[in-house]
């Protein structure tokens, strides 16, 4: 099923109504592939992106609000939801050719990309790829802008996390999870702000395909040593687009020193700190991330591509890379 076309937002003051009845699932097949996303309102295209493990239903109490002025898009990413889970390229990339191609079955042409966790590190793989189809980017506590990632993820992409998922999935576990997460909320860890969206994580993974998905996605990203993507040598070509990044302080997952190194190689980008929220802000005070959101595209222009500019960039961060000392060249020499 395929949504009305994407027509101008309303005029100022006049709202179209959204319920939460209206934000559904809807299904369509891409490459042979099971999609799903949500789809409500109309106007220009937000395109809302999930994390790793996560799905569009994270989505699902901002939608109705965004979507009065806009064409908002939540869609399950590939071995997501109720995505299909197949044998597959789980790599950013992938993913980026992936909402690229849904975009394109639904006549977006261009939208504005909101990403939370994996889903910024999507998102600001897209702008990179897709210039002339993003207009602006909110990164979320995004992956993809430092090595620092939680322990626990690092673990799962050891061999052996198959066995370790599955037997979380075993009688009375579920007990003694909620238990240590209430142990950690109580000692005011990190990892407890989030206790409510990690435990969802692990409901989310029922067997023994959506657990291979989610470490095949994992394994992407993530290592041993920690987040083996980054974007951060290509974080300059943002120039021109409107960025905003929006981090919980207390995130134990995404450190929100991350934040900070990207709001430096953005030029031009906001930056947003919710005290006291862990990995989750638009879960923790949603009102106040729906009213960033909504300031952030009323008071920008979208970025507007320009393939000789954009030649440009390139060729002056690669003549700053060669008349830069090449630091392994100084090691050795010493």
């Amino acid at each position: 099923m395929l949504p009305p076309q994407t027509s101008p937002s309303p005029p100022q003051g006049r709202l179209r109504p959204v319920s939460a009845a209206d934000v559904r699932l809807h299904h369509l097949t891409v490459h042979g592939y099971r999609r799903a996303y949500r789809i409500a309102g109309q106007g220009p295209a937000l395109l809302l992106i999930h994390g790793i493990g996560d799905s569009s239903a994270t989505w699902t109490d901002l939608v109705p609000a965004l979507a009065r002025r806009h064409t908002v898009i939540a869609p399950d990413l590939l071995g997501h939801g109720a995505s299909g889970k197949p044998r597959a390229d789980y790599s950013v990339a992938a993913y980026a050719n992936g909402m690229r191609d849904l975009l394109g079955v639904l006549g977006v042409d261009r939208a504005t990309l909101v990403g939370h966790s994996l889903g910024g590190g999507v998102a600001m793989q897209f702008a990179y790829q897709f210039p002339e189809r993003t207009e602006r980017l909110v990164l979320v506590s995004a992956g993809g802008v430092g090595r620092t990632v939680n322990p626990v993820l690092r673990a799962v992409s050891l061999p052996g996390a198959e066995v370790l998922l599955a037997g979380l999935r075993l009688p009375g576990m579920r007990h003694a999870m909620r238990l240590c997460t209430e142990l950690m909320r109580r000692l005011d860890t990190g990892l407890g702000q989030d206790a409510p969206e990690l435990l969802g994580l692990v409901d989310a993974l029922p067997d023994a395909t959506a657990r291979s998905a989610f470490i095949r996605t994992l394994r992407a990203v993530v290592d041993w040593r920690g987040q083996v993507v980054t974007m951060l040598d290509r974080c300059y070509l943002t120039e021109g687009m409107p960025v905003m990044l929006v981090w919980g302080s207390r995130d134990s997952v995404v450190p929100v020193d991350q934040a900070h190194t990207a709001h430096v190689a953005m030029p031009g980008s906001r930056l947003e700190i919710f005290e006291g929220a862990g990995h989750f802000p638009f879960h923790t005070d949603p009102m106040r991330f729906l009213a960033l959101v909504e300031d952030f595209v009323a008071t920008t222009e979208p970025a507007d591509w320009d393939r000789e500019r954009w030649r440009e960039l390139l060729r002056a961060a690669g003549a700053g890379a060669r008349n830069s000392p090449d630091p392994a060249n100084e090691r050795s020499a010493t």
